[in-house]
């Protein structure tokens, strides 16, 4: 079996949980193939924490759910060493970013010097405890939910941090004919667990180095360079994209062109994940009129195709 067909079939699956967001599902498992982290911002009740869950059933990964609240504290996340009697000596107890799918809930309601205790992990794999190193699980992907900013109890993600998240995408209400579908079939949290893996975790990360090996041509990289000046020649926005964000986009681009069963990045794919992969790093100029997504797809239409 192809590793397309294996791609395929594992979108078709998460597709029978996400009744009618196939575009959303296939966003989610480009942000992975990519080796990025997804930040999903919606209202309450959509289907995100039920999206991350289906997801990492289906690739057979560790899955690990924290709800954040004002209260939780960065040890209630990455863990505390406890003096055990017997053994006369401290051990540490893991929290749950030690999993390969972390499910940060509603992050944005925690403080920020617990959403801070998420950058290590999500930059360097890895979280500093009492002075010393652990590594984190292989593959490691963090989902964090996102409320609306203007929903009481939230507090805004730090630039630094929004920029660790590869994709940022929303599910929306679903049309007439999907939550038809969710009104009279059977609860989708109850079907998860009777998912099976349609990948290994070795195959995902097969297929993360298969990303890697997608070919992006000379006429392509200008295609994208010339998009990263146009954020940052003032015109658009507030301040342009980052070396590293110009990275991660290309890598997004590579993995949408792997989902399509081609070896090498065309401009549609950059078109395609242009949006849901720089908006949420970058705040229009005063007076544009359009949200950052909007803005994002008028910049595009000003550019031309190599």
């Amino acid at each position: 079996m192809t590793l397309h067909t294996r791609l395929h079939q594992l979108v078709d699956q998460i597709a029978t949980i996400i009744v009618g967001k196939r575009p959303q599902i296939e966003d989610s498992l480009a942000c992975l193939l990519a080796g990025g982290h997804l930040l999903i911002e919606d209202v309450p009740g959509v289907g995100k924490t039920t999206l991350a869950h289906a997801l990492a059933v289906s690739l057979g990964l560790r899955f690990s759910r924290v709800q954040f609240t004002a209260d939780l504290m960065p040890s209630d996340l990455v863990g505390v060493s406890v003096y055990e009697r017997g053994k006369e000596r401290f051990v540490f107890h893991p929290g749950p970013v030690f999993a390969q799918v972390l499910l940060a809930d509603e992050i944005n309601r925690a403080g920020p010097k617990t959403q801070s205790a998420l950058l290590e992990a999500m930059e360097e794999h890895q979280v500093s405890v009492e002075g010393e190193t652990r590594a984190l699980p292989a593959p490691f992907f963090v989902i964090a939910t996102q409320n609306p900013s203007d929903q009481l109890g939230t507090y805004p993600l730090p630039e630094s941090q929004l920029d660790r998240f590869l994709m940022c995408i929303t599910l929306g209400y679903p049309d007439r004919a999907s939550e038809r579908a969710l009104l009279s079939g059977r609860d989708r949290r109850e079907a998860i667990h009777e998912l099976q893996a349609v990948m290994s975790p070795a195959d995902l990360q097969a297929a993360q180095q298969a990303v890697l090996a997608v070919h992006a041509s000379e006429p392509l990289l200008d295609y994208l360079q010339a998009l990263i000046a146009a954020t940052r020649d003032g015109r658009w926005f507030v301040e342009g994209l980052s070396p590293r964000a110009g990275i991660s986009l290309l890598r997004a681009a590579k993995a949408h062109a792997l989902l399509d069963a081609r070896d090498y990045v065309a401009p549609d794919d950059l078109q395609a994940v242009l949006p849901q992969t720089v908006a949420h790093r970058l705040l229009p100029v005063a007076g544009a009129g359009r949200g950052r997504r909007e803005q994002v797809r008028a910049m595009v239409d000003a550019i031309a195709l190599p």
